[in-house]
């Protein structure tokens, strides 16, 4: 088997803004995670056995830095959520996670797209430019499909 670059696994948020479109997140990141953050229940009982069950995951992404770039519509979307202190569903969003490894039909590649709200953490920066890292958090409402990057669109499976 081959091993997969890290390039091959691409990360698309949807900027909410008047025409909302899939961005590519990566720029300026050395690295980026989904973080699990399973519910882990633990029991023992009388006979000092011990179970353990995964009953959800709370998954989240950090994306830190984020050097605003104000040619892009994520920048002018979360520059909105700062200046108007949004909340509630003005955060909502979807993500989508695509295999680029993957097998390739007619420049789509396996994907899936899934809910998620965006929580900004600061704004500011240093020396290298203004900063707006912020955190996704995923729903769990998933929709498997293909994604094609060039056009940058979703094609839920049948």
């Amino acid at each position: 088997m081959a091993k997969i670059e890290r390039k091959g696994f691409a990360t698309f948020i949807m900027a909410q803004t008047s025409t909302p479109a899939y961005e590519l997140i990566g720029t300026d990141l050395e690295e980026l995670n989904v973080d699990m953050n399973a519910n882990v229940v633990k029991t023992a009982n009388i006979l000092g056995i011990s179970s353990v069950s995964i009953d959800k995951y709370e998954k989240q992404s950090s994306i830190d830095p984020y050097k605003a770039d104000s040619g892009t519509d994520l920048f002018i979307w979360l520059k909105e959520i700062l200046d108007d202190e949004l909340v509630l569903d003005d955060l909502n969003t979807t993500v989508v996670q695509c295999d680029l490894f993957g097998t390739e039909t007619t420049g789509s590649y396996p994907a899936i797209e899934e809910d998620a709200m965006v929580e900004i953490v600061s704004y500011g920066g240093n020396t290298e430019g203004f900063q707006i890292p912020y955190n996704i958090h995923y729903k769990g409402i998933r929709r498997k499909g293909t994604f094609d990057p060039s056009t940058k669109t979703f094609t839920e499976a049948v």
